[in-house]
């Protein structure tokens, strides 16, 4: 079986799906590679490396579609709005796709490549569980994600970070509050704790205080509690309108006492929930920073735009989206470790298995045979329930 490699195409992309240092553990499981030619160079990449460790470089995107039986990705269309659907018409029946699809967000996408035939796996439904953990590529790209969000929070901060103490003075440290404890909030947290701020985290899920203490944040905790706070898959639930406003009401003096708010509570395949309001902004002290890693669906601050940097109030509020591809090189490479291990976990004896029995291929499946075959989405969308095959 052919794995082929196309060059992202979402405007401003710099991640590859597959890096040369995993191409050796596809072909030992008797994989062949093709690379579409420049696809990892803005991630540092090159196809000299690729073709070292054993990958085909062909020239053309259409090439790469038309030669693979299984092609991946990191956008793919679904995911990819802008230019993904001229990928489209290069898809053919039995062809299996791999990556990013945003399932969640469209139902005539998910129909239109539904009815290509392809055996579609979007990753970002990959289940939280021990087994499938090397395999969770949306973790890998939340870690990037918090991790940014603090560097850029502290290079347009007009404060340093770090308590230091000179000749002119003692300088005090930063305040840095992080909303939402999840995968992207944590590595916030311990990055800030790096770079010397004095770090406080809220979480409507009491099971994270432990975990936002080991990384040495002060845990911020409320007189209000959550219903169901978090799902099966361990991600946090949505809540009523009369617990959020409570919430804001609660969290409205910590917001005001910090120098810089990162908020990273995302309910999938919901509109994020408004943490942040414009009356908790005006509160802040002059040069306070904002950034809000949920502005792709929403935003957790209301005043947030996403993909842009504002200023209201005296505030800098960052609604940065797809932050993971601004550090391209680790992020191809843990994505690629990510998909690869998915890959392999399918492949047997050089063939690719799709077993529905499996709960990681069951639960990351979305469309088959011509079908939306995901359970979940047929039960989000409304659509009847497939019959039962024989």
């Amino acid at each position: 079986m052919i794995v082929g490699v196309p060059r992202e195409s979402f405007p401003g992309e710099r991640r590859v799906a597959m890096v040369p240092a995993v191409i050796p553990s596809l072909t030992k499981a008797g994989l062949e590679v093709v690379v579409e030619a420049g696809a990892g160079k803005e991630a540092g990449y090159l196809d000299t490396e690729y073709a070292a460790k054993g990958a085909k470089i062909l020239r053309t995107r259409a090439e790469v579609f038309a030669a693979a039986d299984i092609v991946v990705q990191v956008l793919c269309y679904g995911s990819n709005d802008k230019t993904g659907k001229a990928d489209v018409p290069l898809y053919r029946p039995n062809q299996v796709l791999i990556g990013f699809m945003r399932p969640l967000g469209s139902l005539e996408t998910i129909q239109e490549i539904a009815s290509k035939g392809v055996s579609a796996f979007s990753i970002e439904l990959m289940p939280r569980t021990t087994r499938a953990q090397s395999m969770d590529a949306l973790s890998s790209m939340a870690t990037i994600s918090g991790y940014k969000a603090v560097l850029i929070a502290a290079d347009t901060l007009p404060k340093l970070f770090p308590m230091l103490t000179t000749a002119a003075g003692t300088i005090t440290p930063a305040r840095v509050f992080i909303i939402g404890c999840g995968v992207a909030g944590l590595q916030a947290i311990a990055t800030a704790r790096r770079l010397g701020a004095v770090v406080s985290a809220y979480d409507l899920r009491p099971a994270v205080k432990e975990q936002v203490q080991s990384l040495g944040g002060r845990f911020v905790e409320i007189a209000v509690e959550a219903k169901d706070a978090q799902d099966a898959r361990g991600y946090a639930t949505a809540q009523g309108e009369e617990f959020y406003k409570k919430q804001r009401e609660l969290l409205g003096k910590v917001v005001a006492e910090s120098d810089v708010v990162v908020t990273a509570a995302v309910i999938p395949g919901k509109k994020s929930p408004i943490l942040v309001t414009k009356e908790m902004v005006d509160g802040m002290a002059p040069g306070s920073v904002v950034v809000d890693l949920a502005a792709e669906r929403g935003g957790n601050c209301e005043l947030t735009r996403a993909g842009e940097k504002i200023e209201e109030h005296g505030v800098t509020i960052i609604g940065s989206i797809n932050l993971a591809s601004t550090v391209p090189y680790h992020a191809s490479q843990m994505y690629a470790k990510n998909v690869a291990t998915f890959l392999l976990y399918m492949i047997k004896e050089g063939k690719l298995q799709i077993n529905p029995q499996d709960e990681i291929v069951r639960e990351t499946l979305l469309t088959q045979g011509g079908e939306i075959v995901s359970v979940r989405l047929r039960e989000i969308y409304k659509l009847p329930a497939l019959a039962a095959k024989s």
